[in-house]
């Protein structure tokens, strides 16, 4: 099996032709497969990329959104534009949950999907949706919802909120899922922002799969406000589950990137957008 990997949408680039936005985007081509995960925010990076890359979006099988933040989805509609057919997307039902933050001044600022549910399907969109692992292939599959299992990796409720009934209740993010591919030297873990914790993502991947080796992660471990103990015992457990490779991105943070680095040696990479990964 062999696996490409290019990221479309991050927060830094590789090269001066590409953009960079606040959002995450990846193309996963494999055994004929091509799934797009997530599409980046507004800003229009992932087309933009996709096309200074070569990467035909035509080409894509399946979109499957992490979860329904706008720095994840913003980009639906200028890729379904692009793509010009009929396309599954598969994601979590909280995906289209009413979602805001809120300010320091205690205003609320709209962060959900920022497109109705019906212009996406006049454009061509199928939505599969599940709280659930969804099996794609025999080897590629989404997490389904992430549970709870370590005590370090706690969830920034205090300013994420959804709106239900015109009440404000805080948002515990149950659609937060990662893309896995289950390859033979181990498992390929693709993720959006780990907002329920990158350790407990893997730690779902291997409970699914039934498999413990972890060969390569990438995409935002949303550490970027994280307290010290959490990077620490975070960067602890990588070195337990002994990942081989991880490339960050996004929402992880520059401090703790740099610390990660520093840690984690040659199995740690940037993951910019523009980078391209190829596993046999």
């Amino acid at each position: 099996m062999t696996i490409k990997i290019t990221t479309l949408t991050e927060n830094t680039v590789a090269a001066p032709e590409l953009l960079a936005e606040w959002g995450f985007s990846a193309v996963v081509e494999m055994d004929g497969l091509t799934v797009l995960m997530d599409t980046g925010g507004n800003g229009g990076t992932a087309v933009h990329n996709a096309a200074r890359l070569g990467i035909d979006l035509r080409k894509v099988d399946r979109i499957v959104l992490s979860h329904g933040h706008e720095d994840h989805t913003g980009g639906l509609r200028d890729v379904l534009r692009a793509m010009h057919k009929r396309v599954e997307i598969v994601a979590h039902p909280d995906v289209w949950a009413d979602r805001y933050v809120r300010r320091d001044d205690n205003t609320y600022r709209y962060d959900g999907v920022p497109f109705p549910r019906q212009l996406l399907e006049s454009m061509g969109a199928s939505f599969t949706l599940s709280q659930g692992p969804l099996r794609i292939t025999d080897s590629v599959m989404t997490s389904g919802e992430i549970p709870d299992v370590t005590e370090y990796e706690q969830l920034e409720t205090g300013r994420r909120f959804v709106k239900d009934d015109r009440e404000m209740k805080p948002d515990f993010l149950a659609d937060d899922l990662a893309l896995i591919i289950d390859t033979p030297p181990g498992l390929v873990v693709v993720l959006g922002c780990a907002h329920r914790g990158v350790v407990n993502t893997l730690l779902q991947a291997q409970k699914i799969t039934r498999r413990k080796e972890i060969r390569m992660v990438i995409g935002g471990c949303h550490l970027l406000n994280a307290s010290e103990e959490r990077v620490w015992m975070t960067v602890a457990a990588l070195k337990d589950m002994d990942v081989q490779k991880i490339g960050v991105s996004h929402c992880t943070g520059l401090p703790v990137s740099a610390i990660m680095a520093r840690e984690l040696g040659d199995r740690f990479f940037f993951n910019n957008a523009g980078t391209r990964l190829t596993l046999e």
